[in-house]
């Protein structure tokens, strides 16, 4: 490992001095413009977003070696708040991030005073992206990626901030930015909307907006309103009780001309979802002062208050009512309190309270006896409501009920209806009638990144890209299902789905880092709405630094020209101040690489970033400059399970380089799951992957090195090299379809195999394994660069490997002959190993018997579609009157299907000549001496079944020892 470090190391700085991977516009090849996500800079990166990068950079690779001009570039995202938010957590002194940021420094400074220094500089929140910014670079050439680091930037320079500016006023001018009222996710911290870049997790866990229904349930001692929040309001019907938690705090507060009472946790979402209506807090209790008192539901019936733990006051409204029937909480809640009634009597409560509380049954399963909650509890033997299985019941009861269900209550409103359609029906006419009201929520807990609580707010004069123009739908859905390339494909309902569900997005906020809104500078585009079409400032941004370009020469008229090719040369350059050729050279430069041709990034972005960057490109560029595909994988996990900071199993890319190698990473990665699969990275597979790394390595120089035989050219050579292109073929086939582990499997894995099945046919290392050695070496550059780089310079190669190109012409090589020869061999070594496990004795020799030549021409009229007899007709006429019984059961195994079409169209004498030269090989596997003969010579030696032989499939004799 140290070596192929050192290894990497030397290509990794040969590559950087050579300006090996920054290319330049070429109309005389055909360009390919791969880009990945750029990273968000808060943070060392792990070996989850390793695998995106490392797959992107393996097409980049592999498309150069074809011939593409190749554009990788890379920039570092910076805006948004989680960056301001850790600089202040270092400002207030937050020990837990002091320490947790300290061990980030130490990851690339080894100076304990320069670590204090560098920490104390992370006060300014640009000074801690700009350091992580440069280090993630650092991380990134250790890995080998080709990146063109010429157009690097990151999006808090003035230059990306004008950028982004105009990409807001075009958005403007189509249409799609709008001011008004809107529900978001919402910071108590920072007290702004928050996207899903600013909160922790959200890129692998989305945060949603999930409608409850509020339902008012009204104390009968005073007319205050227990609002209970439910995702099921047709289960009213069944309710029996509601419950409290009485150890949580509750508020009795005045909204909108009705007193509420609701945890404190709910009362705080009420307020700033409801942020026009005025509110009074009346008084602050502990849940246990509301046990025991009764309510009515708007259906009328009166409900008692009973105590449960499992409700939880920041989920919902703290207020639960009770369907036992039908939720599997309720149940186990009920029981309980049943089977311990010193809970009762702990807060005065009459202990018979429940003994008349049942459920009652209002939903029909088919196939469910009974209450269909009670089934899964007991089938599945939960027994108290702490059980965490009790979310695993719910959802079982819930999917089941939601599709299958139908509702048995009286009420004509939903009598017999699909608790599908009861659930809204129920819930519009609670609302309609002023019995509920509407209570969001999210659909997890979250955080954002410096640990504010987040919640579903109402915002009043929010600016909002509005994604809801049914034309903008529908030119988006067709784009997707007919022009734009998925893969993998099922990823590409997920587009739709995507689609069809976006409406209104906020897209700025009052803190943190990014651009002005240009029209209103009170607001700063928000982190995930000012990277959209990024991509189109990687063709330019070089150029404009080279020219010394300011921000106020990009007015909005120069990117109009640039890229939209609007406007007149002469006046945007008087406008500018910029020269009419430069501006016409950046135009050459962004028409050249655009559009993107790749953009390969992870499945949790489809809903959000990927979205927004194939809607704003169909918005702004005309059609040809829309992206072309994209590609997608799953995350990573370790070890079975998740990585976090707080399980300690996070693998940094930094670790990469220094514990294991860039080209064990990058093998690895690559092969351990498609991508359509979660990758989960184990340690021992990660040390077999390294120990046939170091078996090829040895093998490649082993064969440059002349440790090796030298062989003729026969049939065993013709069959070895027409493997190994057609695993090279295959290969090619996989990563054209961005299949990159049935890629790498063919190209280094199997091909491995196949040079260890080759060895053991010789007997010894073959010297025409080095035959293929170079073009073995180029299609496992993508995947293994440095260490392919390594040997192909040991082997006298010109130039770098990384800048040749793939293997051509490669279908000449291919042998079906060699291929249904050797095939047969293993055939028969099979074969013979099966007789000798089933009699279980020792062999002294075998036999292996070659059929009659006259058997061939029966195939080969059977072959032309010839009927039985006439076939026996035409070989009778050669092989003389006899063998009609022969000739039918020949020619019905053939059309029974049991022969190899390939084999049995081999000449005679070859099959005859490879049996004889492979027979020392087949006694070297099966442990006896063999012996090749026809089938004549078999029936004048007395070998029984020798008339059985076949052509490409020899009868067998074997002779055991006594």
């Amino acid at each position: 490992m140290e070596w192929l470090r050192g290894v990497e190391r030397k290509w990794q700085k040969l590559w950087r001095e050579s300006h090996v991977f920054e290319p330049e516009p070429d109309p005389s090849k055909p360009k390919f413009f791969i880009t990945v996500p750029y990273p968000y800079t808060n943070a060392p990166l792990h070996i989850g977003h390793g695998r995106t990068y490392t797959i992107g950079d393996i097409v980049a690779r592999y498309k150069r070696l074809r011939g593409f001009n190749v554009l990788f570039p890379m920039a570092f995202h910076i805006t948004g708040t989680p960056i301001v938010a850790i600089s202040e957590m270092i400002s207030r002194g937050d020990k837990k991030v002091i320490a947790r940021y300290e061990s980030y420094i130490r990851m690339y400074l080894n100076d304990e005073e320069k670590v204090k220094e560098t920490l104390e500089s992370f006060k300014d929140p640009l000074k801690l992206a700009e350091f992580f910014a440069e280090n993630v670079h650092v991380d990134f050439d250790a890995l080998g990626y080709s990146i063109d680091w010429r157009r690097r930037f990151h999006t808090g320079e003035p230059l990306y901030n004008k950028f982004v500016a105009w990409q807001y006023v075009k958005l403007s001018e189509k249409g799609l930015l709008t001011r008004g009222s809107h529900y978001v996710t919402y910071c108590l911290l920072h007290k702004q909307p928050e996207g899903e870049d600013d909160i922790e997790d959200a890129d692998v866990n989305p945060v949603e907006i999930v409608e409850y229904t509020g339902v008012k349930f009204r104390l009968v001692d005073g007319g205050d309103v227990l609002l209970a929040a439910t995702l099921r309001p047709e289960t009213l019907y069944g309710a029996t009780n509601l419950w409290v938690n009485p150890e949580a705090k509750y508020v009795r507060f005045r909204m909108g001309g009705e007193v509420f009472i609701t945890s404190e946790k709910a009362f705080v979402k009420l307020r700033h979802q409801h942020p026009e209506l005025e509110f009074e807090v009346i008084e602050e209790l502990p849940g246990s002062r509301l046990l025991g008192r009764k309510a009515r539901s708007p259906l009328g019936h009166e409900l008692v208050v009973l105590p449960a733990w499992f409700v939880d006051p920041d989920l919902g409204t703290g207020v639960v009512y009770s369907e036992p029937s039908d939720a599997p909480y309720d149940y186990v809640a009920l029981n309980d309190l049943k089977k311990d009634k010193s809970h009762l009597a702990k807060y005065g409560l009459d202990p018979s309270l429940v003994d008349s509380i049942n459920p009652i049954k209002i939903i029909d399963v088919p196939g469910v006896d009974g209450h269909y909650a009670q089934v899964v509890v007991e089938s599945m033997g939960i027994k108290d409501q702490y059980d965490e299985r009790l979310e695993e019941a719910t959802s079982i009861v819930y999917k089941e009920e939601f599709y299958k269900g139908r509702m048995l209550v009286k009420d004509p409103l939903v009598e017999g209806k699909p608790v599908r359609e009861a659930r809204d029906i129920v819930k519009q006419s609670l609302i309609g009638r002023g019995d509920a009201i509407r209570f969001l929520e999210l659909n997890r807990k979250a955080r954002c990144r410096a640990g504010g609580e987040i919640i579903v707010a109402k915002i009043v004069d929010q600016w909002f890209l509005d994604y809801t123009s049914e034309n903008l739908k529908k030119t988006m859905l067709d784009y997707i299902e007919n022009r734009l390339v998925v893969k993998p494909e099922k990823y590409k309902k997920a587009f739709v789905d995507a689609i069809n569900w976006l409406e209104k997005r906020p897209c700025a906020r009052k803190r943190g880092i990014g651009t002005r809104l240009p029209f209103d500078e009170e607001w700063i585009i928000e982190s995930l709405s000012d990277s959209t079409i990024y991509m189109a400032f990687y063709t330019i941004v070089h150029k404009l630094r080279q020219a010394g370009v300011k921000p106020e020469n990009l007015k909005p008229a120069f990117f109009d020209y640039v890229f939209l090719g609007l406007g007149e040369r002469e006046e945007v350059a008087a406008e500018t101040g910029l020269r009419p050729e430069f501006l016409d050279e950046l135009r050459r430069e962004f028409e050249y690489w655009y559009p993107v041709d790749l953009r390969h990034t992870s499945t949790p972005h489809i809903s959000n970033h990927l979205s927004f960057y194939l809607i704003h490109h169909a918005v702004i560029f005309p059609e040809k400059y829309w992206p072309r595909a994209i590609t997608l994988n799953e995350p990573v996990i370790r070890e079975g399970a998740k990585m976090s900071k707080s399980k300690g199993n996070v693998i940094n890319l930094r670790d990469i380089s220094e514990k294991y190698s860039s080209d064990l990473f990058r093998l690895y990665i690559a092969w351990a799951a498609s991508l359509d699969t979660v990758l989960d990275w184990r340690e021992k597979d990660v040390s077999a992957t390294a120990d046939l790394l170091q078996k090829f390595t040895r093998l490649a120089l082993d064969l440059i090195e002349g440790r090796c035989v030298d062989v003729g050219e026969d049939v065993l050579s013709r069959w070895f090299r027409s493997r190994f292109y057609r695993l090279v073929k295959a290969g090619e086939e996989a990563v054209e379809a961005y299949q990159v582990r049935d890629y790498v499997q063919n190209v280094f894995f199997n091909v491995v195999n196949l040079i260890d099945r080759y060895r053991d046919m010789r007997g010894f290392l073959p010297c025409d394994v080095k035959g293929v050695l170079q073009d073995w070496l180029k299609v496992l550059n993508p995947v293994i660069p440095h260490l392919t780089e390594e040997l192909w310079s040991r082997m006298g190669g010109n130039g770098f490997l990384s800048t040749s190109s793939w293997p051509s012409g490669y279908e000449a090589y291919f042998d079906d002959t060699a291929e249904a020869l050797v095939n047969e061999v293993e055939r028969v070594v099979e074969d013979v190993k099966n007789i000798l496990g089933a009699v279980g004795r020792k062999p002294r020799e075998v036999y292996v018997i070659v059929a009659s030549q006259w058997k061939r021409r029966v195939l080969e009229l059977a072959m032309k579609g010839l009927e039985l007899r006439e076939v026996i007709r035409e070989v009778s006429r050669t092989v003389g009157a006899g063998k009609e019984r022969l000739v039918s059961e020949v020619y019905r195994v053939w059309k029974s299907g049991q022969l190899d079409k390939e084999a049995v169209k081999v000449d005679h004498s070859l099959e005859l000549d490879t049996l004889r030269r492979l027979s020392e090989y087949i006694g070297r596997k099966t442990g006896a001496e063999v012996k090749v003969v026809e089938e004549e010579e078999a029936l004048s030696m007395g070998l029984s079944k020798a008339e059985k032989a076949l052509p490409g499939k020899p009868g067998l004799f074997v002779l055991f020892e006594s």
